[in-house]
């Protein structure tokens, strides 16, 4: 059975070049758009691995959802998501961040535009874990 992927991120041309090639790999890709949305799609896709854009409806949509999957007030059964933070943060911006259990509960990061190559890699050790 294929490993479920959700993508959580607004920009649909996104969603389309992120889609291609976890397809490709044999992934089944669920998708959805907004903070909100992505929440309760984790719900109801129970996905195996997200893909998590930081910024959608806010500069920080992205930062406040992995604090209520990972998060000390998350279900058990969200914490036990991998979460691949996608982002062009660190291109844009002076700012840096990495992965951090309490600010920034993600497993890792994947810079934008995104390597087909380097998606694929790194999802697969974040679904070893």
């Amino acid at each position: 059975m294929a490993k479920k992927i959700l993508i959580i991120d607004d920009d649909p041309d996104v969603v389309f070049a992120l889609r291609m090639p976890l397809e490709s790999s044999g992934y089944e890709v669920h998708d959805a758009h907004s903070q909100e949305t992505g929440l309760a799609a984790v719900d109801t896709v129970k996905p195996d691995a997200i893909i998590l854009d930081v910024m959608m409806d806010t500069h920080t949509a992205g930062f406040q959802l992995a604090q209520k999957l990972h998060g000390p007030t998350a279900k058990e059964e969200h914490r036990q998501i991998p979460i691949l933070m996608l982002t062009s943060v660190h291109q844009t911006t002076p700012l840096r961040f990495g992965p951090d259990e309490d600010y920034l509960p993600v497993d890792d990061f994947i810079e934008k535009p995104v390597d087909p190559k380097v998606l694929i890699g790194k999802l697969e050790k974040a679904l070893k874990k």
